[in-house]
């Protein structure tokens, strides 16, 4: 059974082509306009994991960076970014990121990386 994955990005036509790239490979697909919508309501819980944009991450007020990482606990985290390199790795990390990838990104691995943390966390 597969779960919801949540699209986090400001930039819309970046939200839209990741949401249609998930929903090709079969997802129900959230879509979050900013981080704050995406920790701010109840539509990320239960969902399988979230794609969020480091950028819109960063610029968040230190109390929604509190709550994202909350919500990490909950709901796996894949970070993208437009840079690379290790203070954006370390960031990713910070926040709970279980993937990080540099924008744009590969399809196939970024559903590789849905896949894994949606079988990671189906009951057993």
């Amino acid at each position: 059974m597969t779960r919801a994955v949540c699209i986090v990005d400001s930039d819309a036509s970046v939200r839209e082509g990741l949401s249609r790239v998930v929903e090709s490979a079969g997802y129900e697909v959230r879509r979050f306009a900013s981080v704050e919508a995406f920790v701010g309501g109840t539509q990320a819980l239960g969902a399988g994991c979230a794609v969020v944009d480091l950028t819109d991450a960063d610029s968040g007020s230190p109390a929604i960076r509190a709550r994202l990482m909350v919500v990490a606990t909950l709901v796996p985290m894949i970070v993208l970014s437009t840079t690379d390199g290790a203070h954006r790795h370390f960031a990713a990390r910070e926040l709970g990121a279980r993937a990080f990838f540099r924008k744009p990104v590969d399809a196939t691995a970024l559903l590789d990386s849905i896949g894994w943390l949606q079988r990671r966390s189906e009951p057993r």
